[in-house]
């Protein structure tokens, strides 16, 4: 018989049913314990779902206004996939089937946003360059939030939540997040294998090690290979450390083999993804090509080539840039073995059940192999002459990491010393003193990534704003003085937010045969994606004396050099005579300067040029037309805080020396170009 609606019934337990097991989660259980307030409520952390909200408002907020602070991100990788899309671009020697040290299967991978904003945005290219970096911003916002419930996890709750906020706001992330670079693409995948890696090692986790060792080889096959370094103590603990399990002496023989076979088994499964890595890449360039081998046979074999063309820097490069970069948070990074050790000698208990027994490995051990990696990428970085920023970029995550540590584990120092004092635990558990410490250096590192951030959009984004401005304000203002483009009607309505702005269609802009060039700021240029359709990019001859880009051929040169169905693009075949990798300056890359309808140069006024190579163009005013020009920071005589940060107000700015980045237009030759087309269109009227 039918239950009436709202009837209450009780159903009693038979002698057989078994009651539900309830899954409690012991937060006592992971690598580092709290001493004090342990039957108190968590401390409050990010679901999963939440943190990935708020990670992603702000890397998505950073593929958008960030700046492109190295020209090999345009040149190797913006570059080829603009010509893989578009047919043209630059192109550099390291994407020459001579030299193949690009891998065409990375840059693939980057091929599918830049063809979903095709269709959906009209064929704009800008909106495919933000697709990508968006596209980018997202998967490390994954890999982010992934480490950082990892963390949360296995590590400590606390220390979880301090990664958390370190990585939120930090301005290195804020750079790195959405570089198209393969040393990005290493931070992903070594960020995601970290994470799989945080518990201790155990023969009963066996998937822990292949999705360790797949993540890690993955950043090193389509990636950078070097980045494989940073796998060296997760390899070394496989091999002989106990980590999660207890093993006897008698047993230590057939543990250690059933380790080895685990590890070299799930490398063998790693080592299959250099079948299509190799098959993209030997397609592309028409031979076998092993990118990942000419790389490393470029950068460590060659005798007389390698990075050390390109420039050498001061040991000190990375500790002055990471400053920059993370601010206070990386004095904690390079403290946090120093830090563990410490806490071994005063605060043992915090380093979970310890057990100094043979048959097992301590929570020291297992912490101090987590701690490994950044010291590890930080040291082998230092010692090579070649240094740049991006290379550092692999280790970010785990520097925070070792920086999330660290001020856990001053904090434990912290309550030790507390409770030794006063005698009283119970007063350690009510003191706000801990907390407050915790939270005055998050905020801090907050406040001062975010001045951080400021100062690289208020100083250096002028080449990413006049490059806007060209195409939304230049290139329709010649198509409206030859009649191509009406002017528009200035409407009497007033505008609705919701109105949308009309596309303007610049495709007869190819009539004109405009030539955009650069000249000393030829390594600040944000790539055709952000250069119209039918806008020939060159160069200008400068103080600069090293090999720049040339353009990938435009059409097949031989015969036997054609278009597949699996590769559509054969020009990538092609040898180009006019490459070299020895850095040597090339002039067939240069064009004469009166050969430029527009040209992009900075000027300061305080420190002009007195080179005849870079003459001050922006003042010639008989020959060129200043069309817009935006400040920009004179970072050589400019003091060294009001610099590196923004502040508001017009003193802090005033303390630094500015230039003018400038859009310039060759006055006759646009007047000729513009007149010849007026009359094209009046001879077809």
């Amino acid at each position: 018989m039918a239950s009436l609606p709202g009837t209450q019934t009780l159903r009693f337990r038979g002698p057989n049913d078994k009651p539900k097991p309830v899954v409690t989660k012991n937060k006592h259980d992971g690598i580092l314990q709290d001493q004090i307030r342990r039957t108190a409520r968590l401390p409050w952390s990010p679901s999963f779902a939440f943190a990935l909200r708020m990670i992603l408002i702000v890397r998505v907020s950073g593929a958008m206004y960030s700046n492109i602070d190295d020209c090999d991100e345009v040149y190797n990788f913006w570059e080829p996939l603009h010509f893989f899309g578009r047919g043209y671009g630059f192109q550099t020697w390291e994407t020459s089937p001579q030299y193949a040290i690009r891998s065409w299967a990375y840059v693939l991978l980057h091929i599918l946003p830049t063809n979903i904003a095709r269709f959906l945005a009209q064929d704009q290219k800008r909106v495919a360059f933000f697709a990508v970096r968006i596209f980018l911003a997202v998967i490390s916002s994954v890999t982010e939030v992934v480490l950082y419930r990892k963390v949360y996890e296995k590590v400590n709750h606390r220390v979880g939540r301090y990664l958390f906020f370190i990585l939120l706001f930090n301005a290195g992330m804020w750079n790195a997040s959405a570089a198209f670079l393969p040393s990005s693409f290493a931070m992903y995948t070594g960020t995601l294998a970290f994470a799989y890696s945080i518990a201790p090692s155990s023969s009963r986790e066996s998937l822990r090690t292949l999705y360790t060792t797949l993540l890690y080889a993955t950043g090193a096959i389509v990636g950078w290979p070097f980045a494989l370094a940073l796998a060296i103590p997760f390899v070394i603990e496989e091999l002989f450390v106990y980590s999660g399990d207890k093993v006897p002496a008698a047993s230590r023989a057939n543990w250690m083999i059933n380790r080895w076979k685990r590890l070299f088994g799930c490398g063998i499964i790693a080592a299959l993804l250099f079948i299509p890595v190799i098959s993209i890449d030997s397609l592309a360039y028409g031979k076998l090509a092993v990118v990942p081998f000419n790389i490393v046979r470029y950068n460590i074999l060659s005798s007389d080539r390698g990075p050390g063309l390109y420039g050498t820097s001061p040991w000190n490069f990375y500790l002055v840039n990471l400053l920059l970069n993370f601010n206070v948070i990386l004095p904690f990074a390079l403290l946090s073995l120093p830090a563990l050790v410490v806490t071994y000698m005063v605060d043992r208990n915090r380093l979970g059940q310890f057990n100094a027994s043979p048959e097992e490995s301590s929570p020291f051990t297992v912490l101090a192999l987590r701690l490994c990696p950044f010291y590890l990428w930080l040291g082998i970085l230092t010692v090579q002459p070649h240094k740049e920023e991006r290379f550092m970029f692999p280790a970010y995550t785990m520097l925070c990491f070792n920086a999330a540590v660290t001020l856990y584990l001053i904090r434990g120092w912290m309550e030790t010393a507390f409770i030794s004092v006063t005698k009283s635990p119970y007063r350690a558990s009510r003191t706000s003193i801990f907390s407050t410490f915790t939270l005055s250096v998050l905020m801090t590192t907050t406040v001062l990534s975010a001045l951080r951030n400021a100062a690289n959009w208020k100083y250096y984004h002028a080449p990413l704003s006049i490059a806007n401005h060209f195409e939304a304000k230049e290139l329709p203002h010649i198509l409206n003085v030859t009649g191509i483009l009406p002017v528009p009607i200035a409407s009497t309505r007033r505008r609705n937010k919701k109105d949308e702005e009309p596309r303007i269609d610049l495709t007869p802009i190819n009539v004109f045969n405009l030539t955009l060039c650069y000249g000393k700021e030829w390594y600040r240029f944000p790539g055709h994606y952000l250069v119209p359709d039918g806008v020939r990019v060159e160069f200008i001859k400068s103080e600069f004396e090293g090999l720049l880009p040339g353009h990938f051929p435009e059409h097949s040169v031989s015969e036997n050099v054609v278009a597949t169905p699996w590769w559509p693009r054969p020009q990538t075949r092609v040898i180009p005579q006019d490459q070299n990798d020895l850095n040597k300056e090339e002039p067939s890359h240069y064009v004469p300067v009166s050969a430029c309808t527009h040209l992009i140069d900075v000027d300061f006024p305080s420190h002009p040029s007195k080179s005849s190579q870079e003459p001050r163009y922006a003042i010639q005013n008989d020959v060129w037309e200043r069309v817009e020009c935006q400040p920009f920071l004179d970072a050589h005589n400019s003091p060294l805080l009001s610099r590196v940060l923004w502040l508001p107000g017009q003193k802090w700015r005033s303390m630094n020396t500015w230039g003018d980045y400038c859009l310039l237009r060759n006055r006759q030759l646009v007047a000729d170009k513009v007149d010849k087309v007026k009359q094209l269109e009046e001879s077809k009227r």
